[in-house]
């Protein structure tokens, strides 16, 4: 295990670093804009700002990349969320705290696709999945340890605000101190929403759905959490058990779709987070183990619902269609969350703290009514004709990872050496070097023209050797 992580560890280091500081970014800004007199509508906006930073991040952050390589876009974009992270306690109103949130989202976004593309270019076919997989528990934990560490916080300080900045801060160094060869440039794939809806209308609807829904948990918990008179280190746990519950039941839960139509899979989410928050929205909560349960219940029926859809998508997606599905279905997800926090938020505000269960209890009932009419519509794809769960490749939290080789010969693709980031490496420089430039490097480039402006980010691809494993995509 030491042999496979040794040539990624500064990238996990980082991953875990940054993700720490997100994760309590994540809590701290709405408890923090509450204490300030920020009304919930404000803390909804300025939660939905993170997301459509998010948004703009997987179309803007590849152009970076291309322009400036990954480990000089890496610094930049650390450094940037670092002193966004920082302002919140100096531009303390609404309209700024989103402005700054927009700024993270972007950066976050960039930060995802730099980190996959390099972790998955520096895996091999035997260790792929062991790499990935770890890196997706690492996101996870980090997110989790990030949220509660708000518990030995005093939020009326600076402090809270300062350690996030530090945290983010301290992830550019293993990178940048890394001796691992930055990877190809990254590629470019088209967003086609009415291709992606005509291959699965389910997936594509499910996701955006979901996207409203998590979004919404994600970033509003801690604010119901204090408005049921939680306190706010209590209100820490609360955030931290929908993210840890969905964690730890995202693989069972795949599993079991693999056995049956997913569909089916996703109707029982949706059914189980209604129940889950029609209690929330009925029943009186009465001291923090009952909240606990209650988040962790609705962590299971929430979280794992994104995989499941995910990899429905892929089990009607045509192979060669794989990088522009994932990319769609993140970009997707991202939309829907742009919407969660806001709508639930004026939810909230109009009447009460159930509002925000009142919304997920909506949004999952649309979800199952419509996955109940497809059922009708539509064979699911028999157990032979899927793919299995991969927790890995299911995961939300970045981009596309895209193991498939490129032609040459075809028009469309731009030969890496065309990117303003890798002007410097030639023919010339390349026969000069100690270490010559590998020849996976110069088969790897850009399936887009890099001035597309409906452009998503997957990593580069790699080289032929890794197609058969790196291919099978959920």
């Amino acid at each position: 295990m030491a042999q496979v992580l040794a040539p990624v560890s500064a990238l996990l280091i980082a991953i875990t670093l940054l993700v720490i500081g997100h994760g309590l970014q994540s809590t701290l800004i709405p408890l923090a804009g509450s204490l300030a007199g920020f009304s919930d509508l404000q803390v909804g906006l300025v939660s939905s700002s993170y997301f459509f930073g998010l948004v703009l991040g997987c179309l803007g952050a590849p152009y970076v990349i291309m322009r400036a390589g990954h480990i000089r876009a890496f610094a930049a974009l650390v450094s940037l969320m670092s002193a966004a992270a920082i302002l919140h306690p100096i531009m303390v109103d609404p309209l700024s705290w989103s402005a700054i949130r927009i700024i993270s989202g972007f950066c976050l976004a960039g930060f995802y696709m730099i980190v996959e593309s390099w972790l998955n270019e520096q895996a091999s076919n035997e260790n792929r999945g062991t790499i990935m997989s770890i890196y997706i528990v690492l996101v996870y934990a980090a997110m989790t340890t990030g949220q509660l560490s708000l518990t030995v916080m005093d939020l009326t300080t600076f402090v809270p605000f300062a350690i996030a900045s530090v945290a983010v801060s301290l992830a550019v160094i293993p990178v940048s101190l890394t001796t691992a060869n930055q990877p190809a440039p990254i590629t470019v794939v088209r967003f086609r929403p009415v291709k992606l809806y005509r291959n699965s209308p389910t997936a594509l609807v499910a996701v955006l759905l979901i996207g409203v829904t998590q979004g919404a948990l994600w970033m509003l918990a801690p604010l119901y959490a204090i408005q049921i008179g939680l306190t706010t280190s209590q209100a820490a746990y609360f955030a931290a058990a929908f993210v840890g519950a969905g964690a730890i039941t995202q693989w069972p839960i795949g599993r079991l779709s693999d056995r049956l139509d997913r569909r089916l899979v996703l109707l029982g989410l949706a059914a189980s987070a209604v129940l889950v928050s029609i209690i929330f929205m009925t029943v009186p909560i009465e001291g923090m183990a009952m909240a606990i349960m209650l988040a962790l219940l609705a962590g299971v029926a929430t979280q794992p619902a994104y995989a499941i859809a995910a990899s429905h998508a892929f089990d009607h997606a045509d192979r060669n269609d794989y990088v522009e599905t994932s990319s769609g279905m993140n970009l997707a997800f991202g939309i829907g969350s742009s919407f969660g926090p806001l709508t639930a938020s004026y939810l909230m505000q109009s009447v009460g703290s159930w509002g925000l269960f009142l919304q997920v209890a909506v949004i999952q009932a649309l979800m199952g009514l419509y996955i109940l009419s497809r059922l009708f519509q539509r064979a699911g794809p028999t157990v032979e004709e899927k793919t299995d769960f991969d927790y890995a490749a299911s995961a939300q939290v970045g981009t596309v990872l895209s193991p498939e080789p490129l032609d040459l010969e075809d028009p469309s693709v731009i030969p890496p050496e065309e990117f303003p980031a890798y002007d410097y490496i030639t023919e010339e420089s390349s026969e000069e070097a100690s270490a010559p430039v590998s020849e996976e490097f110069w088969t790897s480039a850009a399936n887009e023209p890099a001035a597309e402006e409906d452009g998503v980010a997957s990593p580069s691809p790699q080289s032929a050797s890794d197609t058969e494993a790196g291919s099978r995509r959920d």
